[in-house]
């Protein structure tokens, strides 16, 4: 068997720190997939059958922001309110037509995440308007319904109307709360307006309330982020991501870099620490650990959208930018707002990548799902494609980042914040020894 570095990572008495040289991505996917064209009648007949997923989501893309962040490289469009109510009442409509589909009507929807761009810079009749339509997709009793976006803006008026339309978790990209680190990011708001706004939606009764922070952003030391962590606690919110920062390409961060301008920042050494600190204070103060990067302080938060996500479920996405799957195909729809508008408008397919059926996808599952949750149950491969992981798992554990026991590997804490890296390992790993390429 070849056994690599880039898959097992090195022996070293800090494995936290030194396990890995970097995390270079944000996530790691094994491609067992191809571009593929498929033809207009062919696509309005994958509408025209039943789904044979017995989990799935429906993602709903706004593709808008009023601010890029330095660290952002995705940012799409400028959120103009007439190009965002143009956008909202097309897709409203793509929505209302495709409700009625036997592919969507025939299995019911765990989770709907509306996700962008910004959505919150949609006004709140455009929340409202959209939210309603989403109630006229098949929805499991208290299905998950997020509405992603940022603080600033986020007025009662558009808080009302989300929850008056079913949304009932609100996830917001506050990164840091820190007012010079969040204005060297191009954040909007204060510290004290941030915390406020927070600890005021966090009373709602019945609304999750769910925040973002990132570690290693420039400007941001290990006191900082200390506090970012101890003030999130404080705000009485129901849960929280911890990121550590990419350098995106082509982000004004990686540009900023490229001209010798950037503000300095923690390392990947220093980022692990922080990810250390970050964890041990959310759970000492009871927060539960739902994966490498989530922790929850209430029952009613779940993250079902996005451990869904990670675990390669069905997802049927709409908008002009959404990825997802349909029928056990990729589907990544193109960014190009006025192609997608001109589809739209012509009743077709909008332009966009489809991939073929991953043939390994039921193992990928497994490892995803596994790796991501710091637990990987073995029992879930088949006994050969156990017994050829097995060396590297070996290796895993010499090295300090995982446990092996009965049937089960459990990540360390350095584990945890190497995940991305060992599943890109893992992965490797099964490309480079193919023996079972059948079974894997």
């Amino acid at each position: 068997m070849i056994l690599t570095p880039t898959m097992t990572g090195i022996s070293t008495p800090e494995p936290l720190k030194y396990a890995f040289t970097v995390k270079t991505s944000a996530h790691s996917a094994r491609s067992g997939s191809r571009p593929i064209s498929i033809t207009q009648s062919e696509w309005q007949q994958w509408w025209s059958i039943e789904s044979n997923s017995e989990t799935r989501a429906l993602y709903i893309h706004i593709p808008f922001c009023r601010k890029r962040c330095s660290f952002c490289n995705f940012f799409e469009n400028g959120a103009k309110p007439s190009r965002v109510t143009e956008y909202v009442n097309a897709l409203c409509q793509q929505l209302t037509d495709a409700a009625t589909t036997q592919f969507i009507t025939s299995v019911p929807f765990d989770t709907v995440y509306i996700g962008g761009g910004t959505p919150t810079d949609m006004q709140a009749n455009e929340i409202l308007q959209l939210a309603n339509v989403i109630q006229s997709f098949p929805l499991k009793k208290n299905a998950e319904i997020t509405l992603e976006g940022r603080l600033n803006g986020f007025t009662n008026d558009k808080f009302d109307a989300a929850i008056a339309g079913g949304i009932n978790r609100f996830s917001f990209g506050v990164q840091s709360v820190n007012t010079e680190v969040r204005q060297a990011a191009g954040r909007f708001d204060d510290e004290q307006t941030i915390l406020q706004r927070l600890s005021e939606l966090a009373q709602h009764p019945t609304a999750t309330i769910v925040a973002d922070l990132i570690f290693g952003l420039p400007g941001q030391t290990f006191d900082i982020w200390t506090h970012d962590v101890e003030a999130i606690i404080n705000t009485g919110i129901h849960g929280v991501d911890l990121y550590q920062l990419i350098n995106l390409s082509g982000s004004r961060m990686d540009n900023a870099d490229k001209k010798g301008k950037s503000i300095e920042r923690a390392d990947s050494q220093a980022r692990s620490m922080m990810y250390a600190q970050g964890a041990a204070l959310l759970e000492k103060n009871g927060w539960e650990r739902l994966s490498n990067c989530h922790w929850r302080s209430d029952k009613r938060e779940k993250s079902l959208y996005n451990t869904l996500a990670k675990q390669g479920v069905e997802i049927v996405p709409f908008g002009a930018g959404a990825g997802g799957s349909i029928n056990g195909h990729g589907v990544m729809n193109g960014r190009d707002l006025s192609a997608w508008h001109d589809a739209i408008k012509a009743d077709v397919k909008v332009p966009g990548m489809i991939m073929s059926i991953n043939e390994k996808n039921h193992v990928d599952k497994i490892i995803k799902k596994g790796l991501d949750g710091g637990t990987l149950g073995l029992a879930e491969f088949s006994i050969p494609l156990r017994r050829h992981l097995q060396p590297l798992f070996i290796k895993w554990q010499e090295n300090g980042l995982a446990e092996l026991e009965d049937d089960k590997l459990y990540l360390t804490l350095a584990g945890r914040f190497w995940s991305v890296n060992m599943q890109a390992g893992l992965f490797e790993y099964l490309a480079t020894n193919p023996l079972l390429a059948k079974v894997a």
